[in-house]
């Protein structure tokens, strides 16, 4: 029996949801509904509870009460948060923070409100909760949590009803969603936060848990915890051109006793922080606030923010230092390009989330500044969009997320910056490409937010790529190796010759009316390939303007673009 959750246990029950999703995360990954190469709920869920559990761990060092841990995590998730999937655990996760803020142990009660909490806190982040995902699992989990909580004190008695609840409420997912049902499985994020809870509850009863029975496909290798370390972003500049050269992070814990008569005021703290360098990141609740900022005399940062209480954690690294050695060991291993960052604010800045070089340098030739590479096969986290906006220096800043399961984590930045970011919700590559061709540097923002997407409305998005597994979708068999048709996210056309896929799929793009077709080729296509189908192309549709163009991406073969 388990009558509280002191800091110990819930560290433990962290770090076991944590491997526990970690040793399964190809399982969660295969549940994803298109058997295409991208399915990465799993993937997600499990870098950003990675980052949380490792922030977590750092501050268990310093503190014994639940309550600070529970916001060392939910900070932790935030800023690793990738996927739709991640940001929604990153929000249970967040509320339930909230929810047990002032608690030094938790007793049965107060967890199961905490999750309940958390339901709450995430359903409002999302803008048109769906039924049968992850949302649902948590919720009726909670529900089932709190009424055990009121007939019991034993937190394992609770914590097994959570379970419980959340296995029947995962396998009743197909039922709620058709497209689950059509591919014979459960929902993947619903899966995942199963997965967690069982960590949690082997961590309660001291059980190292037996590894699942099901043996999954497996799309990818999968690292260890330890190796899933946090990716941040490296710039790349000259080191000369660094104008605040300490990257300065600390905690203040709050005293009344040593603030102004009015008290801590999160804003006026902003704005006074903000004076003494750039990249200021600034989270604050009741007790404690998470100072981040560039600056050039770190001092002057630290001797301010201790009018408002006791400093902790404090961090100062020298970023000319840093760099200088990032180039003799041959530059960015990160993958992302990101602008020098000029000492005079520009009116416009842009960043784009793309998979691909030659993508990249479309996106940098039409005036982007910070090219994230992600997409289709890796999604970024919040802090890595978050490093890229910080080298722009920009009165009003746009994300182009160029996916649908990018477009939360975008969000997320929203609230993490001073600087005014509008998330243009570009689901495709072709869409983030028409959004910039429309762009304006005349017009006011809200001008260029209405002209880039009645752009996007515009263009239709196509895609081709192949079949990991075997599955059915929308009424329709799909073989392991399959060329997929897919346009505006849904599969059109199933083959098993590229080219006749490519041509079909090309054709029912057309159909309304075509002006312009343009193709970006990814790594995997052939200049043959490239020839046959553009020849197509011409012969068939000679009044039709054809571009062409090197994408470089990785797993799809063609991206279509109709106008």
């Amino acid at each position: 029996m388990v009558q509280q959750i002191d800091a110990t246990l819930f560290t433990n029950m962290v770090r076991a949801g944590a491997e526990r999703l970690n040793e399964h995360v190809d399982m969660v990954d295969a549940l994803n509904v298109f058997p295409v190469p991208d399915g990465d709920t799993g993937t997600n869920m499990n870098l950003t509870l990675t980052s949380g559990a490792q922030e977590l761990v750092r501050k268990s060092a310093s503190t014994s009460h639940v309550g600070e841990l529970a916001e060392a995590l939910s900070k932790g998730l935030l800023m690793g948060a990738r996927g739709n999937s991640g940001v929604i655990l990153s929000q249970l996760f967040r509320g339930f923070g909230k929810g047990v803020a002032e608690k030094e142990v938790l007793t049965a009660r107060f967890y199961a409100e905490g999750l309940k909490k958390g339901v709450e806190t995430a359903y409002k982040a999302v803008i048109k909760p769906v039924e049968g995902t992850v949302l649902t699992v948590a919720r009726e989990a909670a529900e089932k949590g709190v009424a055990k909580a009121r007939k019991t004190e034993d937190i394992i008695e609770v914590m097994e009803t959570v379970l419980q609840e959340a296995r029947i409420s995962l396998s009743k997912t197909p039922k709620l969603l058709p497209v689950l049902a059509q591919a014979g499985v459960v929902d993947a994020g619903g899966q995942g936060l199963v997965t967690i809870y069982e960590g949690f509850l082997g961590a309660l009863k001291g059980e190292k848990l037996p590894a699942l029975t099901a043996e999954p496909a497996q799309p990818q290798a999968v690292k260890s915890l330890s190796e899933l370390a946090h990716q941040s972003a490296q710039s790349h500049f000259d080191t000369s051109t660094i104008e605040h050269g300490y990257c300065t992070e600390f905690i203040v814990r709050l005293d009344a006793k040593k603030q102004d008569k009015a008290g801590f005021n999160e804003e006026s703290f902003r704005a006074d922080m903000g004076k003494f360098g750039d990249s200021l990141l600034v989270v604050a609740d009741d007790d404690l606030v998470k100072v981040h900022v560039h600056a050039e005399n770190p001092g002057d940062t630290l001797s301010y923010a201790q009018k408002y209480g006791e400093l902790t954690r404090i961090k100062i690294e020298n970023m000319r230092e840093q760099h200088s050695t990032i180039l003799e060991q041959g530059g960015n291993t990160s993958g992302h390009t990101a602008p020098a960052a000029p000492k005079e604010k520009k009116p416009y800045g842009f960043v784009a989330v793309a998979a691909g070089e030659g993508i990249a340098e479309i996106f940098k030739s039409l005036g982007v500044d910070a090219v994230i590479q992600g997409g289709q096969s890796m999604n970024p986290s919040t802090q890595e969009i978050l490093k890229m906006i910080e080298g722009i220096h920009a009165d009003q800043l746009f994300i182009l997320p160029n996916n649908k399961n990018i477009i939360l984590t975008a969000e997320q930045v929203v609230e993490l910056v001073k600087t005014p970011v509008s998330v243009l919700p570009t689901r495709t590559i072709p869409q983030g490409l028409a959004a910039l061709l429309s762009f304006s540097p005349e017009e006011g923002a809200e001008e260029n937010m209405t002209r880039m997407m009645d752009s996007v409305r515009s263009v239709r998005s196509g895609e081709v790529t192949y079949a990991v597994r075997d599955s059915q979708y929308d009424g329709g068999e799909i073989h392991e190796g399959d060329f997929l048709g897919i346009q505006e996210g849904k599969i059109h056309h199933v083959g098993g010759e590229l080219i006749t896929t490519s041509r079909n799929l090309l054709e029912e793009m057309m159909a309304d009316e075509a002006d312009v077709v343009t193709i970006l080729y990814g790594q995997d296509a052939s200049s043959e390939q490239v020839k046959e189908l553009t020849d197509y192309l011409e012969k068939h549709h000679p009044d039709v303007e054809c571009e062409v163009h090197y994408g470089g991406q990785p797993l799809y073969y063609f991206l279509f673009a109709v106008e």
